[in-house]
Order: structure tokens, then sequence, then C-alpha cells
């Protein structure tokens, strides 16, 4: 298989389509992968700004702010469709896999003109299912991959005052706006800069300058709305605060990237001490290398633990992985390796997916729909909770998406300019029905009392008064 992508044929990404076609079907049909619940959240938030709401101010999660763009357009043309998700997302990684491979071949990584890290990386996407919905760790890392190539770009030209230094910074700022843990790129953007690149002290004061102007803007539009202490705190502020959503065990992490891991750890010691490389190519290894490093930091930052996450370190992987299959060429050892891999990648992520939805596990990730959602069908609903199954058939009414940064805002006791604001909220949008699993609503009924003539409990929920 690994002598059709060798030859340098631009038709060789025919193939690599054809293959996220196969693998995609897999999943989406074959596999039946559920709602995850932060997808239900892209939609539900998507849908809310279609309404005219303001994100941070009318929406409560942290969402970064060209990621909500991004899902309000995608509402506004496909409404709450999870497949119009797979099938962007799908545009996102064709377009990342194809510039990869430009880069590799641009500027001679290898000592082949080839197409196999596009097979490569295409492979590792299918690593786990949630590395190909359109989330905001898949469109902020479009932009570190364009950032990446603009300091591949320095190991070879080296030229004073290029664009690359300020390209470099804006590339890296989109990617935090879209998804504010990628700002631990911004350390990496500066040591492979200096390091790597040989970027001059001037260089460098422009990337900075170049790297905060996506996020100032950002800033100053919720400044113009009246919403900078809001963009503030939930964006940037309080989901480093709150409890981390766990969906995904550090054990089920480590059994899917293991392999990835372990073929990348042979590729980094082929280039590195078995095969001479030019000086340009000896700097992009490191480059790679730092880049690993900093990828996996960006977990730190993330209140969602999920594979989706560590998207961003696929280009290092597919750096490494490559290099071990392109040096090789001939012997049994190569071919063995190469099958693990092109078997071992998909296997290990269909059938981990298999498992989580057989054992039940993947409740703490998907979101599950029994009778019991029926009852909030076609009604504007909040839930103050983890189970997000109600919104199969439903829309929000109030600003509270995300329940844990809600949470610490309606128990807030101490602000009363914030208990106002809360009351505001209810009596403005008025829930059909507020599903209270962990008894929120409650106390906030023992501080605003005169919100409980407007709603009749029935078991853990409460229903507005004069509806059905």
């Amino acid at each position: 298989m690994l002598s059709f992508f060798r030859i340098n044929d631009p038709f060789r990404l025919i193939a690599i389509l054809g293959i996220m076609l196969l693998m995609s079907t897999i999943y989406i049909w074959v596999v039946d992968i559920p709602i995850l619940q932060p997808e239900m959240i892209w939609m539900l938030l998507g849908e809310r700004m279609a309404d005219g709401k303001h994100m941070y101010i009318d929406i409560i999660d942290d969402t970064g702010p060209l990621s909500a763009g991004v899902f309000w357009v995608v509402h506004l043309i496909f409404g709450k469709s999870t497949l119009a998700y797979k099938v962007l997302a799908a545009f996102v990684v064709l377009f990342q896999v194809i510039y990869v491979n430009y880069l590799f071949i641009r500027y001679k990584s290898f000592e082949d003109n080839t197409y196999i890290p596009a097979f490569v990386m295409t492979v590792l996407f299918y690593v786990s299912f949630d590395l190909v919905t359109l989330s905001p760790a898949l469109m902020g890392s479009s932009f570190i991959v364009l950032a990446l190539g603009q300091l591949f770009s320095q190991t070879v030209l080296q030229k004073e005052g290029s664009d690359a230094v300020l390209l470099v910074g804006i590339f890296g700022g989109i990617a935090a706006c879209f998804h504010f843990p990628l700002a631990t790129f911004l350390p990496f953007l500066l040591v492979s800069g200096i390091v790597v690149s040989g970027f001059s002290f001037q260089q460098i004061i422009v990337s900075l300058i170049a790297y905060a102007m996506p996020l100032v803007f950002c800033a100053l539009y919720y400044f113009w709305i009246d919403g900078f202490e809001a963009f503030f705190y939930e964006f940037i502020i309080a989901p480093r605060l709150i409890e981390s959503y766990a969906h995904v065990s550090l054990r089920d992490l480590a059994l899917l990237f293991a392999l990835p891991l372990f073929l990348s750890v042979m590729g980094f010691f082929v280039g590195f001490i078995v095969k001479s490389q030019t000086v340009n190519q000896q700097k992009q290894l490191q480059l790679n290398l730092i880049f690993s490093i900093f990828a996996v930091s960006a977990v730190l930052l993330t209140n969602r633990r999920a594979p989706y996450q560590l998207i961003v370190i696929l280009p290092a992987l597919t750096y490494f992985i490559s290099l071990l299959l392109v040096v090789y060429k001939k012997g049994i050892a190569i071919k063995i390796l190469t099958a693990i891999f092109v078997i071992g990648i998909p296997a290990i992520g269909i059938t981990w997916t298999l498992l989580q939805i057989n054992s039940g596990k993947m409740e703490t990730y998907a979101v599950t729909f029994d009778q019991k959602h029926e009852v909030t069908r076609g009604k504007q609903i909040l839930v103050l909770g983890e189970d997000l199954g109600y919104f199969q058939n439903a829309s929000l009414a109030t600003p509270y998406l995300h329940f844990r940064l809600s949470k610490n805002i309606i128990l807030d006791r101490e602000d009363l300019e914030n208990t106002v604001e809360v009351y505001q909220n209810f009596l403005k949008e008025r829930p059909e029905i507020i599903i209270d699993e962990e008894g929120v609503f409650a106390r906030l009924l023992e501080r605003i009392p005169i919100l409980s003539q407007q709603y009749e409990k029935r078991g853990t929920s409460y229903f507005l008064k004069n509806t059905n």
C-alpha cells in the first residue's frame, strides 16, 4: 500500500478522500456514534445565536468566540444537524492533510517527495471518532498548522523581515480565539522562533503584537456591546477554575494514542540517529519535537478531557511516523510496522468505541435519549444538570448553557447585582420546564421566592404554570 503513496502524484489525494469516506461511513452508520455532549452544546449555542443572542452575555459557555461564530452560521444553514458537523469537519480534515503534505514536499522534509504523510495523517485522524467532528480544537488546530507552515518556511528562507514572522503570530492568535487551550502555543512560537528559526528581538516583538491582534479585536467587539467582563471571565478565567468534565479516562487516552506515540518515537530516533539529514531537515526535526511538547501541554488548559483535545498533536505525529516509513522502503520489518499502523490505528479506535458503547461508559461522553426526555419535546427549557438528552427536541431558554459555569453564577449569594440579573433572565425568557437535577433552582427559589409563584414542582422538575 505504501508504494502507491510514494509516487509524487496529486491524484493520490483521491485515494485519501476514499479512505476518509470509508472510515467515516464505518463510524457514523456502522458503529452508530451517538451525539456527543460537546456537540449538543455547540448546536444549542448556534441555535441561540441564530435567535439574536450574544455569546458570553446571553449564552453562558466557554466556547471560543470564532468557534461560536462558525456554529452560528452552521445553524443558520443546516439547523441542528450532527451530519453537517461531520461533513464540514471532513473538509477541514482534508485541508489539514493536504496542507501538511504540501509543507513536507515544498520544504524537502524527506529524501523523497511523497504522499505518505497525507496517508499517515488521514489514518491518524481516525484514532478516535471525535477527531472528525467540527470541534473548536479542530478549527483552531488548522491555524496552528498554518503557523507551523510559516515556521517551516523560516528553516529554509531565513529572510529578515519576512511576512512569515507576522503571519506566525496572527495564525497563533486566531487559533486561540477558536479554542483557548491553544494559547499554549504562544510560548511554542517564541521558543521555536528563537531556537530553530533564528528570530531577532525585533521579529519576536512583531510576532507578539500580531498574536495579540485577533484577541484584541474580539475583546474590542465585546467591549463595544458592553460584554467585555463576561467575555474575559467566561472565555479565559472561569473555565480554568471549575471542575473539568472527565469524558474519557486518562487510561483510555493513553490506550488510544499509545501506538501512534510508539511509532513516532521510533521515527524520531531514525531521524535523530540513523538517517543523515540536511541542516534544514534537522531544524524541522527540532521544530516538530518542540511542537509535540507544547501540543500535549494544551490539554492542561481544557475543561473537557476527550480525545479531540489532542488533535493538534497530529501534524507532529505525522512527521515522525512518515520519517520512519519514508526512510525504510524495503524489508519485512517495515512491512510489519506498516500493517500494524494501517490496521491497528482504526481497529483500536473502532474497538474502543464499541466497548465504550456496550459497557455503558459512553454515557459520560455521549448524550443518551430515553422516554423520560419526551416531556420536553417542542418546549423552551433549562437543564440544571448534566443530562443533555432533554434538549433532543427542545431549545434552551435563559443564558445558562454550560451547567458548571452557570451553577456558580446562579448560586452566587454575595453579588446582589448578579442576583437581580438572574431573576431578570428567568422573568424575561420564562423556561417552560426546568430540569433541576442537583437542586440548584430549588436553592435559587429560597433567595427569590417570587419565582416559585410561576412554577409547579413535579418530582425534580419545575413546570411553568398555565402551560401543558
